[in-house]
């Protein structure tokens, strides 16, 4: 209502709605608590980038500067690597179901090992695509890794959040997916330094061995001479010890006499008439009786 002499107004508010980014915000947000629930963003669910990929596709508009940030970028660092473009629109009302049928082309073809989805800075309502679910859902079943470089690094979309891997920029993204060959040869001569430090120490240890081993050698005369004595010594050994063999003195003629309890006779004082005896032969034994027991000492 208005009061004329002092030209007020008076308004009467009966409800209130969001419109605008309030509302685009409530159903981000809505829809983001859904997928989380699913586990669309669980990082069980990621998938590994390739170290050293030979294919890599872009999922990007063909006349955006990320198409030639992340073109430039690959070939300064790792220019071996094939890049293939699957062109999509990245704003706008058309641009999730571009986007969806850009990864599955890339899908179908095979070839690729990592896609980059990407897109420079702009304004929140420029990057919504990437808040659709059909481009979210696309991302989380791709069966081949997705690394996004969506706008600037303030921005973070849902895109960002189910891919395998989420850079801040084009640039990032294509950094993250090669390596730097500059890097690489660098590390490469470090581990050649690292081999030939290894060969040389044991080039050191093995000559160190062998002259040890030479030096050996040169002591085998002295050794020998050394083993001469002590065969010879042995053998001296092994005739005393043939010369007090029980067997050898029995196998030159003599006999072993003893009594039944296998006591030894060694004098005819421990003997008497019509005793048994067992006399041991070199060639086995025999049980006598004394029949006479004579005191001389002449062995006849």
């Amino acid at each position: 209502s208005l009061y004329p002499p002092r030209g007020d107004y008076k308004l009467i508010v009966n409800t209130v709605s969001l419109a605008g980014e309030g509302i685009q915000n409530i159903r981000y947000l809505q829809l983001r608590s859904r997928l989380e629930k699913e586990g669309l963003f669980d990082q069980e669910n990621k998938l590994t980038l390739p170290k050293f990929p030979k294919i890599i596709a872009v999922v990007t508009s063909d006349t955006a500067a990320a198409w030639g940030d992340i073109q430039r970028t690959i070939k300064q660092r790792f220019p071996l690597v094939k890049i293939l473009l699957s062109p999509t629109f990245v704003q706008g009302e058309f641009a999730p179901p571009s986007i969806v049928e850009a990864i599955k082309k890339v899908e179908l073809d095979g070839r690729a090992e990592v896609i980059i989805l990407a897109r420079g800075g702009g304004a929140v309502e420029d990057l919504s695509c990437f808040n659709d679910e059909r481009v979210v859902r696309v991302i989380a079943d791709c069966k081949i890794p997705i690394i996004t470089g969506i706008g600037h690094q303030r921005d973070e979309t849902l895109a960002d959040l189910v891919a395998d891997y989420s850079a801040h920029t084009p640039t990032a993204a294509a950094e993250k997916v090669v390596p730097n060959q500059n890097q690489l040869y660098v590390e490469h001569c470090q581990r050649i330094e690292r081999i030939v430090d290894a060969l040389k120490t044991r080039f050191n240890e093995e000559n160190a061995n062998l002259s040890s081993l030479k030096n050996r050698l040169k002591n085998i005369p002295l050794t020998s001479r050394s083993l001469d004595k002590a065969i010879v010594k042995c053998q001296m050994l092994r005739q005393k010890l043939a010369a007090i063999d029980p067997k050898a003195v029995l196998s030159r003629g003599y006999a072993v006499v003893q009594k039944i309890d296998g006591k030894l006779v060694n004098s005819t004082a421990d003997l008497m008439a019509d005793q048994e005896l067992i006399i041991q032969l070199n060639s086995g034994r025999v049980k006598v009786k004394v029949m006479d027991i004579f005191e001389s000492e002449n062995l006849e």
